[in-house]
């Protein structure tokens, strides 16, 4: 066991999840990851599973307290995209992506959060998405998802404030990550398509979410912030201006 503090990452092998860890690294976390691969290049506990299992859920949960006796920090970051009109999205697909998105946060909330009530501290930083704060075509089953995730965050906020664990929600714009790769590859978008909406007019790096979770984890930037769902899209949520004005804007 040890007194250093300790952060739970899940789909730390690469983007944001990735990012994360290295940033929390740095700040003095000791770290416990969980991912479908393997996590390699970090000192800290790696498991490998799937966040929607509950039998794999349940052994992570026992190897951190295992090792290191308490968890201040919970980053539900593992998702999975899914990308077809609503039409088109199969009953599985859609299962997939919310069992994975919203169900596998919550087994993961309630296992650690029950172990945080407990001590009477912890911050819980669920990573959702602009996709959870308005409808992006093509993406119903994400978009439910990450509302979802939003509204699991809020209710634990409200329930758990009170008793010392802070509950929040990053909601990143369009981030520069394999995920994206991935879905550019399949012709859904292109970057143009991004940069052209975002007032900032770039897409965000992964440490850009990383910076944002760390604000919410740590109690001495961010103590009374509770419930909270913070955009991290360079404005994407905010610009209701049409196509030719936004770009017009720009150049003034």
């Amino acid at each position: 066991m040890t007194d250093e503090r300790v952060a739970v990452i899940t789909g730390a092998a690469q983007g944001i999840g990735r990012r994360t860890a290295e940033v929390l690294a740095a700040e003095g976390y000791r770290l416990a990851v969980f991912d479908r691969q393997p996590v390699p290049g970090f000192d800290g506990l790696s498991f490998v599973g799937d966040v929607s299992d509950e039998a794999d859920v349940a052994q992570f949960v026992a190897e951190v307290e295992a090792r290191f006796g308490r968890t201040d920090v919970l980053v539900n970051n593992a998702g999975i995209a899914s990308i077809a009109p609503a039409e088109d999205t199969g009953a599985a697909q859609w299962r997939r992506v919310l069992d994975v998105n919203l169900t596998g946060p919550f087994l993961l909330c309630q296992a650690f959060g029950r172990r945080m009530l407990v001590r009477g501290t912890g911050s819980i930083v669920n990573i959702a998405s602009v996709a959870g704060l308005m409808g992006v075509a093509d993406r119903v089953a994400y978009n439910a998802s990450k509302h979802g995730l939003i509204g699991l965050t809020r209710t634990l906020a409200v329930e758990w404030g009170g008793r010392g664990v802070r509950v929040n929600a990053v909601c990143p714009g369009w981030v520069k990550t394999e995920m994206d790769g991935e879905s550019q590859a399949s012709g859904a978008y292109g970057d143009r398509d991004i940069t052209d909406h975002v007032p900032m007019a770039r897409f965000a790096q992964p440490d850009d979410i990383a910076q944002a979770v760390a604000f919410l984890a740590d109690p001495s930037r961010s103590a009374f912030v509770n419930g909270a769902a913070l955009s991290v899209d360079g404005g994407w949520a905010a610009d209701g201006s049409w196509q030719s004005l936004r770009l017009e804007s720009r150049g003034r």
